[in-house]
């Protein structure tokens, strides 16, 4: 399976601060927005990735990613120039997926949980359907919303309903089937001109292939896509990093624990962040694996 990061859009709930910088590229706390997305498809066991930005922003995401291979992944590159919506990025990445698996994680979302990778991996392993993640949430008027009948199976998904059915929330983190391109290609825009990505779930839904994996309340998602959220981002990070000494997000750490790397490459890693706290805990990772 392959994966795509989309890290478009203007950022206009964060500005001034997105009128010089892509929102994906802001720091939640540590480090750079788009690694906890980028951390989750790794986790997946995905390793070819392909990262979708705006025409401006996108030299600055190749600055930051580069080719993958310090990660032992893959990046690709490809421009979004208008945001047109998240089904989207499967129209602009059809060529680059090939007509295979992929899975959409939206590029201000961050997820963490103890079991998640294992969540991620059955998702990644799911030979056919569509798997989304819901969250239960205060406000579920502001995202897209899924509904479940009394067997707990998910029958209605509504993008930002004024009446929500449910308070359980789709999170920024999608695994579909070689149906994907498709069926993104089918749908029509909603009446703000956009390819909506729930359309593209509601596709599935009616031909009873869309899992809906509930997270637990162990599990934290937050979406850093305003002020308020980015601050709470980058407080939970920093708790959890100081009080655990465990790492968020960090792409290097898993792709040490995925195999992806060895531990001189994680040392490599760790020396070129210097005396940051995050090269220190790299090595001390990789130091600590050591034989």
């Amino acid at each position: 399976m392959k994966g795509i990061i989309l890290a478009g859009g203007s950022g206009t709930r964060l500005h001034p601060m997105t009128l010089a910088a892509s929102k994906q590229l802001l720091p939640v706390y540590d480090k750079p927005m788009i690694y906890y997305p980028l951390s989750t498809l790794m986790l997946a066991g995905i390793r070819d990735i392909l990262v979708i930005s705006t025409p401006e922003d996108l030299p600055q995401f190749r600055r930051l990613l580069g080719s993958g291979e310090r990660l032992g992944v893959r990046f690709a590159y490809a421009e979004q120039p208008r945001p047109d919506g998240l089904a989207q990025a499967f129209l602009i990445g059809r060529d680059w997926i090939e007509g295979g698996p992929c899975a959409l994680a939206l590029g201000d979302n961050l997820i963490h949980a103890d079991h998640l990778s294992t969540l991620l991996r059955a998702a990644s392993h799911r030979p056919q359907g569509a798997t989304v993640f819901a969250y239960q949430v205060r406000d579920p008027e502001r995202y897209g919303v899924v509904s479940f009948d009394k067997t707990g199976r998910a029958v209605e998904i509504v993008e930002k309903p004024a009446a929500p059915q449910s308070n359980w929330a789709v999170v920024g983190l999608y695994f579909y089937d070689s149906q994907v391109s498709d069926i993104a290609a089918s749908i029509r825009p909603s009446a703000r001109g956009e390819l909506e990505i729930t359309d593209l779930n509601r596709v599935y839904l009616q031909q009873a292939a869309l899992h809906v994996e509930r997270l637990s309340r162990g599990c934290a998602w937050l979406d850093a896509g305003t002020p308020d959220s980015l601050l709470q981002a980058a407080t939970f990070v920093q708790t959890i990093q100081s009080r655990t000494g465990m790492l968020v997000g960090s792409p290097e750490e898993v792709a040490f624990r995925m195999g992806f790397i060895d531990g001189d490459a994680l040392r490599e890693q760790a020396r070129q962040l210097g005396k940051t706290d995050l090269g220190r805990a790299l090595m001390e990772l990789a130091e600590s694996a050591a034989p």
